[in-house]
C-alpha cells in the first residue's frame, strides 16, 4: 500500500511538473510572438505606416493569442513589403 501510495504521488507530482513546463513554454510562445508583431509594428511607423492595435474581445488560451499574433504579424509583413516595393 504504502508502494501504491508513492508511486502516485510521484505520477502526481510529474504531471504537475510537466503542466508547469508547458504552461511556461505556452507563454514564452506568446511573448515571442508579440514581441515580433510589436517589432514590425515599431519598424513600420518609421516608415509612416500606423499599425492597429492587437486586442482580444473574449478569454483565449496562449496558444490562440499566440495564431492572432502571427496572422497580425503575417498582415504586417506583407504591408512592409508593400511600402518597400514601392520605394
Amino acid at each position: 500500500m504504502k508502494k501504491l501510495t508513492a508511486i502516485a504521488l510521484s505520477t502526481l507530482t510529474v504531471a504537475g511538473l510537466s503542466t508547469s513546463a508547458f504552461a511556461d513554454t505556452a507563454y514564452d510562445d506568446l511573448r515571442e510572438s508579440r514581441a515580433g508583431y510589436d517589432a514590425l509594428s515599431a519598424q513600420l511607423e518609421t516608415m509612416g505606416y500606423q499599425a492597429d492595435e492587437v486586442t482580444f474581445d473574449r478569454a483565449m488560451t496562449f496558444s490562440q493569442k499566440e495564431a492572432i499574433y502571427n496572422e497580425k504579424t503575417s498582415e504586417l509583413q506583407a504591408q512592409f513589403d508593400r511600402l518597400e516595393s514601392s520605394n
